[in-house]
């Protein structure tokens, strides 16, 4: 058992940082897809600057999703996410009926409470934050030696 428990804890860090990053490419995605149409959809609309869907949304997406990407200013920029997340969810899907499977907003939700844990947790081992010191190291679980 005490292999699986070093294991764990030498894994953990790089874990929240795979998890980080792969959240944050999937945010980005969208935001490429609404300020650049790439990848191309077929629901596409033109970016308009002053407008909140593509406007505000798509820059949120662009810029917090390079943000979580490379783990700069995780916290901040995941607490926004999170709350971003959370009023899409709110104003685009459940309108539209009560099961997020059924309303779309499946993945608002599942981003939504990523960003939290990623504002709680902070950016992992690979991460700019860690390397700039914005971030302190994780910390040892109990009964654990330094």
């Amino acid at each position: 058992m005490p292999a699986w428990t070093s294991l764990r804890l030498s894994w953990e860090p790089r874990m929240l940082s795979i998890l980080r990053i792969m959240t944050g490419l999937l945010f980005l995605d969208h935001g490429t897809a609404k300020l650049f149409d790439f990848p191309h959809q077929a629901t596409h609309h033109a970016y308009v600057l002053f407008t909140l869907v593509p406007g505000l949304q798509g820059l949120l997406e662009l810029i917090g999703g390079a943000l979580i990407v490379l783990g700069l200013f995780t916290r901040p920029a995941a607490f926004v996410l999170a709350g971003d997340m959370a009023v899409a969810y709110f104003i685009s899907h459940a309108p539209r009926g009560f099961f997020p499977l059924l309303n779309g907003g499946d993945a608002a939700i599942l981003f939504c409470f990523i960003f939290l844990y990623l504002f709680v947790a902070g950016g992992g081992a690979w991460s700019l934050d860690q390397l700039r010191g914005g971030e302190a190291a994780a910390p040892q679980a109990a009964g654990s030696r330094p």
